[in-house]
């Protein structure tokens, strides 16, 4: 298999901020098999990379990456009964409706997120008091030490609040995941994604582009809470403003730096700190800062 990479391409069309310098090396892996000749190729080359997936949950600087990025696009999908084998590059809001319609219930709850199956594992996506970690049985992973394939079960993911072992071990690579669903009733489930849907419609500032939350809810307490309380919904650096809708997310209102979302991330830190004492955690992953 020949591996042949674009070179200097830019980043924000790939991100769901729209924000992001060039990359050096850019590949796109529409199998497993790609994916695994690229890391592999990587490796022998020593050149710094990482998995792109839908592009949320990222915030990539203004001067971009000077390694290389694989963007996953590996999309196989099966189901038998009520178990889900997932490519990870599969969107997560696709994923949804297949199991919908195949009569399964359990993932209802991430009718628009944006990202792939991979990330969401990886970062163990949840909302409404579900999360990947309640649906995950195994994960199909690439170790790079060894360049072997392991299975990892549910147990051995380390699975916590948008937490896993795969955010703390970059020479993991999730290939593919097997889920277990629940039976389900179509109708049902197509009405609670409608409710969902309608949630996020009035809560999140989906009109913008951004990276969802930008930080995680510390011991219990809304982040975005937090923010407001310290009075900065609506402010703005350059073109990025923290959300008049909801104090969690910061929003690109048109061209926006990655440097004045960095600075805004940056001032809610502080902010926070000095009238909470809490210390905010990033949700999002910062490439290149």
């Amino acid at each position: 298999m020949i591996i042949m990479f674009k070179k200097d391409i830019s980043l924000a069309p790939y991100t769901t901020f729209k924000i992001g310098g060039k990359v050096k090396y850019f590949y796109i892996a529409k199998t497993t098999d790609e994916l695994k000749e690229a890391v592999k190729l990587a490796k022998k080359e020593d050149l710094p990379f990482f998995i792109l997936g839908n592009g949320s949950n990222v915030l990539i600087s203004d001067s971009g990456f000077t390694g290389l990025v694989i963007k996953i696009e590996n999309c196989k999908l099966k189901i038998v009964n009520y178990i889900i084998y997932a490519d990870a590059g599969i969107n997560l809001g696709n994923l949804v409706e297949e199991s919908v319609n195949a009569g399964l219930s359990g993932l209802e709850w991430a009718i628009g997120i944006p990202g792939t199956i991979g990330g969401a594992i990886r970062g163990n996506a949840g909302a409404l008091g579900s999360s990947m970690a309640d649906l995950i049985k195994t994960v199909e992973v690439f170790d790079i030490t060894n360049l072997k394939i392991q299975t990892f079960k549910n147990k051995d993911c380390k699975f916590g609040y948008r937490d896993s072992i795969f955010k703390h071990n970059k020479n993991l690579i999730i290939f593919s995941a097997e889920l277990e669903l629940k039976k389900g009733d179509r109708k049902k489930s197509e009405k609670l994604i409608k409710d969902y849907l309608k949630q996020r419609k009035e809560k999140q500032p989906l009109e913008y582009p951004s990276a969802g939350s930008i930080f995680k809810n510390p011991n219990g307490r809304a982040a975005g809470y937090l923010i407001e309380q310290c009075g900065l919904k609506d402010k703005k650096i350059g073109k990025a403003m923290i959300s008049e809708k909801h104090a969690n997310f910061i929003v690109n209102t048109g061209n926006a730096k990655a440097k004045d979302v960095k600075k805004l991330i940056d001032l809610c830190k502080e902010k926070v700190k000095e009238k909470f004492g809490i210390e905010l955690e990033e949700e999002i992953e910062l490439i290149g800062f």
